[in-house]
């Protein structure tokens, strides 16, 4: 059996935050007016979980603006979240992110960067 290392923990750890926002937030109300506050209340969230060294959150305006409903808002959407998120479990630093792949119609999450420090 192959050892864990730290870049297996923090790429599941990536992943698992990811996810978390995905599902924690898709169907928040939003509008023009509550989308930066949605976006800090977004990543403050996830910044509270272990491992979490940054993450910033951006909502596609454009696109709330394109489905803002009679009521004045719409449903946040994956498709609308802009995310880039840096995750550290031991010697391993991951720089993750999430955005909208039209080609594939999906908010598809990715690893952009794994590094490897030197701890001592």
């Amino acid at each position: 059996m192959a050892e864990i290392t730290d870049r297996d923990t923090a790429l599941f750890e990536s992943g698992i935050k990811l996810g978390a926002l995905y599902h924690q937030f898709v169907g928040s109300p939003v509008n023009l007016s509550t989308a930066g506050s949605l976006e800090a209340a977004i990543g403050d969230s996830i910044s509270l979980q272990p491992c979490v060294q940054s993450i910033t959150v951006a909502i596609d305006r454009e696109m709330v603006r394109e489905r803002i409903n009679d009521f004045g808002y719409c449903e946040l959407e994956g498709r609308m979240l802009g995310v880039e998120a840096v995750i550290r479990y031991g010697t391993a630093v991951v720089h993750v992110g999430m955005s909208y792949d039209a080609e594939m119609d999906y908010p598809m999450m990715f690893v952009q960067q794994i590094e490897q420090i030197e701890v001592g």
